[in-house]
């Protein structure tokens, strides 16, 4: 197993063997992203089928504690992540925005298998969304029907790789006008998304004339 300190090590400043113990040389950036990546939590929300998986992964045999993910909470409000398992549907997605909306910046979203992804082998059902990413921004993508505990975790280290290359000056939660919440949908007759709302209208006025 690697030291984490040498993993927060700038290899352009090497340090003296005999100093490796007490001393690290490193970056703002570096530190920042390594506490985040190495204690994401996620939220304890399911699905569908997929969401068997999840459990799975985070039972002793796969141990998502080895990646500082096994803290599964059941509140938006202390979770960065939000692992999409299973199938979403018109019925569940403003509920899924809500709980979105209700996270903490940074945040961060898993589409887990096919149907979180893009529907799914009900993806031209009448009551099935063609992928989670149509209402909020997704991280990671990770495939299959349902995927393998094995391939959660790659796509748990995929969001790990992301976390290392973001930048504290460039992170979109520290932008200004960054903080207006994703609308959440309405579900009437069918699923209206508000941000389409204006694209609607100009049809509706189209067909009247």
């Amino acid at each position: 197993m690697t030291d984490p300190m040498q993993d927060l090590q700038d290899p352009n400043l090497p340090v003296p063997d005999e100093l490796k113990s007490n001393i690290v040389i490193t970056s703002i950036d570096k530190i920042y992203n390594w506490g985040r990546r190495s204690a994401i939590w996620p939220m304890m929300f399911g699905l569908a089928c997929c969401a068997i998986e999840m459990i799975c992964t985070a039972a002793s045999r796969y141990d998502l504690a080895r990646f500082g993910m096994e803290v599964m909470r059941p509140s938006p409000r202390q979770s960065d992540l939000m692992i999409v398992s299973g199938t979403v549907t018109k019925k569940m997605i403003p509920v899924i925005v809500r709980l979105y909306n209700q996270m903490p910046e940074p945040k961060y979203v898993m589409a887990m298998g096919a149907c979180a992804s893009g529907g799914g082998p009900f993806k031209e059902g009448y009551n099935v969304v063609s992928g989670v990413d149509k209402f909020i921004p997704v991280d990671v993508y990770v495939p299959g029907c349902p995927p393998t505990p094995q391939a959660l975790l790659n796509g748990l280290m995929k969001l790990q790789e992301k976390i290392d290359k973001q930048s504290i000056l460039s992170v979109p939660w520290y932008q200004p006008g960054n903080g207006d919440p994703v609308p959440i949908p309405l579900l009437g007759p069918d699923l209206i998304d508000l941000r389409q709302l204006p694209a609607i209208r100009q049809h509706a006025h189209k067909e009247k004339a």
